[in-house]
Order: C-alpha cells, then sequence, then structure tokens
C-alpha cells in the first residue's frame, strides 16, 4: 500500500516533488524559522536587560514595606507612653491595652485607662486625621469586685458569644465605647477559645466586623499559636495577629520567648489567614526562680539586673535571645532569658525572608534606647 501511494503522488505535477525533495526542504525551512526566532528571543532579552536598572551588588529585590504597631498597658502606662513619644511619627499604629470584664460580664476599665480615655488624642499626640490608629484592646480577663482576677477565662467567651443575643449586647457595649472616646480600631483579644465555641466567635468576628465598619472603625484580631487556624474559617475583612512569643514563659522553664523554628512555622501556618496578617514579638522576657513563681521583666529590667550583679550575657544562637544567671540577696539562684534590640531585629528579619512584612511589638514601657532606635526605623 505504501508503493501505490507514493506512485500516486508522483502523477501530481509538481506537487509530486514533495515525494523526492519534500523532507529535505521542509527540514531546512524548520530550522530556518528556528533560527530567526532564536535570534529575536536573544535581542529582546539583551534590549531588556540593557533597559533594567543595574543593582549594586548585594542589593535585594525590592520588598513590600515594613509596617509596625505597638501596645501600651494600663499598668505601665507612664513607662509606655515614654517610648511611644520616642517612637511617634504619625504612621505606627498603638493599641491600648486596657479592656477588661467585670463580674456581671460587661466591660471594665482600671482607674488608670478611665482617667486617659476621654483624653486619647491629647495623652497621645496623634491627631484625628493621623494615618497612626488608636485602638482599644479588649481582653477576657475577669477583675472581680474584691480585686481578684481570672485570667483568659474561656467560660466568659461561652456566655458571650452563645447566642445571638448575647453576641448583640456584647456588640452593643463594644460600639458605645467607641462612639464614646473616637477610636479607630477595637481589637479582640480573647484566648483559651474552646473548640465547641468556635463557631460561634467566627460568628461574633463577622457580625462585629459589620458592624464597626459601619462606623469606619476597623477591627482586629490577635490569635494565639495553639488557635486551629488551618481548620477554621476566618472571616475576611478584620486584620489578624498571631503571637509569636511565650514559647517559653510562666508555663514553662527558662527559654526564648521565641525562636527562628518558631517563627519559621508560625509564618508558615499564617497563610491560611485572610488578607495580609501581622506577626506579634514581645519585648523584654522572664526572670525563673526555683520555688517562686516566673517574673516577666523589661529590657531596662534586665539591664539593671546585669549592672547589679556585674554579669555579662550570652546569646543564644537558634534564638538570638540573651540570657544569664545570678543569685540574689537571699541565695536564690535565678535563670534571666530576654530580648534586647538584635533579637527583636533577627525576629523580623526572620519572618521577613517568610514573607511577612508587618510586625506587632508587645510591650512598650522601659525599652533599650537601641531597641527605640530600631522601631523608628520602621514606617
Amino acid at each position: 500500500m505504501v508503493r501505490t501511494s507514493y506512485g500516486k503522488r508522483r502523477k501530481r505535477g509538481n506537487r509530486g516533488r514533495r515525494g523526492r525533495y519534500g523532507k529535505p526542504a521542509f527540514v531546512f525551512v524548520v530550522l530556518l524559522v528556528i533560527g530567526l526566532l532564536a535570534a529575536l528571543l536573544f535581542f529582546l532579552l539583551q534590549n531588556k536587560n540593557a533597559q533594567a536598572p543595574v543593582k549594586a551588588p548585594g542589593q535585594a529585590s525590592e520588598l513590600p514595606a515594613q509596617e509596625l504597631s505597638v501596645w501600651i498597658t494600663d499598668w505601665q502606662w507612664e513607662a509606655g507612653i515614654e517610648d511611644w513619644s520616642a517612637l511617634h511619627k504619625g504612621t505606627v499604629d498603638l493599641q491600648l491595652f486596657a479592656a477588661y470584664f467585670d463580674e456581671r460580664d460587661e466591660l471594665y476599665f482600671t482607674e488608670t485607662m478611665s482617667n486617659a480615655l476621654p483624653r486619647l488624642h491629647e495623652l497621645t499626640g496623634v491627631e484625628a486625621d493621623s494615618d497612626a490608629r488608636i485602638g482599644l484592646t479588649l481582653v477576657n480577663d475577669i477583675i472581680h469586685d474584691d480585686g481578684s482576677t481570672v485570667q483568659k477565662d474561656p467560660e466568659l467567651l461561652t456566655r458571650l458569644t452563645s447566642t445571638n443575643e448575647s453576641r448583640a449586647r456584647h456588640m452593643e457595649s463594644i460600639t458605645k465605647i467607641v462612639g464614646r472616646y473616637g477610636l479607630d480600631q477595637i481589637e479582640i483579644d480573647y484566648e483559651q477559645i474552646k473548640d465547641q465555641d468556635w463557631p460561634n466567635m467566627i460568628r461574633f468576628y463577622e457580625e462585629l466586623a459589620l458592624e464597626l465598619d459601619e462606623m469606619n472603625v476597623s477591627l482586629r484580631i490577635v490569635l494565639e499559636p495553639k488557635a486551629p487556624i488551618e481548620e477554621l474559617k476566618l472571616p475576611e475583612g478584620p486584620e489578624y495577629v498571631m503571637m509569636a512569643y511565650n514559647l517559653y514563659g510562666g508555663h514553662s522553664g527558662p527559654g526564648p520567648k521565641a525562636d527562628m523554628v518558631f517563627i519559621k512555622e508560625l509564618a508558615a501556618r499564617m497563610s491560611h489567614l485572610p488578607g495580609d496578617p501581622i506577626m506579634a514579638f514581645s519585648a523584654g522576657g522572664f526572670d525563673w526562680s526555683e520555688g517562686s513563681s516566673t517574673v516577666s521583666l523589661t529590657e531596662k529590667a534586665a539591664a539593671d539586673l546585669l549592672d547589679r550583679y556585674e554579669i555579662t550575657p550570652e546569646r543564644d544562637t537558634k534564638s538570638g535571645s540573651l540570657y544569664f544567671n545570678y543569685t540574689d540577696e537571699d541565695g536564690a539562684p535565678h535563670t534571666v532569658w530576654y530580648a534586647n534590640h538584635e533579637t527583636l531585629q533577627g525576629w523580623m528579619e526572620e519572618a521577613g525572608r517568610e514573607g511577612i512584612h508587618k510586625y506587632a511589638i508587645w510591650r512598650l514601657g522601659e525599652l533599650g534606647e537601641d531597641t527605640r532606635d530600631l522601631l523608628r526605623e520602621i514606617e
């Protein structure tokens, strides 16, 4: 059959020549076209490279600008405001960690914040039309009438979010505070959420975000590292903050508040969060002493211990944190781990390599001068 077909093609005039010359000619044409295309591609690439700006050796590719927000607590208000005054450029967002609950599940403010809230713009220096936002952080701590406290009470969250009516009452109390004090943002820092409460908590986030949006106020939500964010369908709209600290603390033996592996793992998990999430780091550290409670301490407090006991700290390579041991006047041994400016810079750089460019600092108050300088550089 092949020969018969070949014979028929030869009897068709000029088209019959393809049987003898077609294949070499076709190959030649294909090679010619490929060569021309290759030359064109080379020319375009050379022209593009010639027009592109030449980067200096070691110059990094352009990355998103870093953004910073900070917390001030009511129990360290004056020292926090002092640090804030050194940082404030009109672009750094300020969160006031100051709203708790009383025995009746109503919002509660300490005397310090009750006096400060009506004068926020005056005390912080943030103008009403500034790019910097002032937010109020709500935390599920209960302060009883006798002064005793319950921290991160999960049962409170169940009561606040379990029904449409309870969520509506809670949201009404929040919006009243927003309107009364001219806040730009509400931050929800509800921790120890029970697994069965997550659906109602998410409904609360969604409903509150809509209420605040009508007031031109934003919503920010703080999440613990253990929050099951891979399994949750968190709403679009709110800004999410992941706590990258307390890897070690009062719940454990001595160690750093964060290390590079911890930060890298959290950054990968944050890809499950909507929007452009924030990673929060903690300044200062903890002082552990056997037989007594673990004490939180600021960077300046750690530096004072170094001076008093004439100690030179060591730096942990896995976390960038500083640590040292000392024996107090009563003969009790102590171990201190804390972060300074180099620690915080290393943590932010590690997060940046993982695609995170928005940072929050827990918390202002007795920062070292070099730490202030570091934070001042972040827009």
